[in-house]
């Protein structure tokens, strides 16, 4: 049973930072794809970052590109986020999801992923 388990989210102010981790079991985490998702209310589910842990290659949504940074632990079968120079409109549930046996379309869909985390809320005031 694949589980993936946010964790790090909090309020801060603008300019600041948080790094959010996302600890998984029951899932073939190297060699594969996962990827960091957020949802502010009323808005849709969109994608951040998302990495393939084969070869470290990562990709950005523009939004957050320069100030986030996804990464790994193999080790631990773990997945980060550091989020550095904090934007109120940085403000949303953010979760963590992974690819899969099954899987088509672009990587910042979410539709790409078969598995979801609970989220973690990461609030961010001006």
């Amino acid at each position: 049973q694949v589980q993936l388990v946010e964790s790090g989210g909090g309020s801060v102010q603008a300019g600041g930072s948080l790094r959010l981790s996302c600890a998984t079991s029951g899932y073939p985490f190297y060699n594969n794809r996962v990827a960091w998702f957020r949802q502010a209310p009323g808005k849709e589910r969109e994608g951040v970052a998302h990495i393939y842990t084969g070869d470290v290659s990562a990709y950005y949504a523009d939004s957050v590109k320069g100030r986030f940074t996804i990464s790994q632990d193999n080790a631990k079968k773990t997945l980060y986020l550091q989020m550095n120079s904090l934007k109120p409109e940085d403000t949303a549930m953010y979760y963590c999801a992974a690819r899969g046996p099954s899987y088509s379309g672009s990587p910042l869909n979410p539709t790409y992923y078969s598995y979801w985390g609970q989220g973690t809320q990461v609030t961010v005031s001006s």
